[in-house]
């Protein structure tokens, strides 16, 4: 029995809870100074982003898919990326990792950013459990025809 909805809403469901934990890593890392140490010198936190690709990506996958009847696979996750954008300079002399003219190196993490990515990833995640429910509620009421 093919439960293609329920797949594809499960896998959703997966991809933007790690979503959500990334972008909680984030904000949690916000004001990290020290995430690493490298070159015998502490780096900031870098600020993280997830990539999600469909299941199936070829061209060969997909006619398979639609000659065989198979529904698509859903959505995965590929890549959790590092984001190459330059570091915050802040002028705060009195900060244990401040260079010799007061500046310290902040992560790149912009709160903003981050609670805009948070909700985007919560509405997605509320709508993909909509369409979980609404398969479910379509299956439930299939088998009472069948009574």
């Amino acid at each position: 029995m093919k439960l293609g909805g329920f797949d594809i809403s499960a896998s959703a469901l997966t991809a933007q809870r790690l979503r959500m934990d990334v972008i909680s890593a984030n904000i949690a890392n916000a004001e990290t100074t020290r995430a690493s140490y490298v070159n015998g010198q502490f780096v900031p936190y870098r600020r993280k982003t997830v990539v999600m690709q469909p299941v199936t990506t070829s061209f060969k996958d997909m006619l398979d898919s639609k000659i065989n009847g198979n529904v698509p696979k859903g959505v995965q996750v590929t890549e959790i990326r590092e984001d190459s954008t330059p570091f915050k300079q802040v002028y705060n002399p009195t900060h244990p990792d401040a260079d010799a003219n007061g500046m310290v190196y902040m992560p790149n993490v912009d709160m903003v950013q981050e609670m805009v990515d948070m909700i985007a990833a919560s509405r997605s995640y509320e709508a993909n459990v909509t369409a979980l429910n609404a398969s479910k509620a379509m299956f439930t009421k299939s088998l009472e025809i069948g009574r």
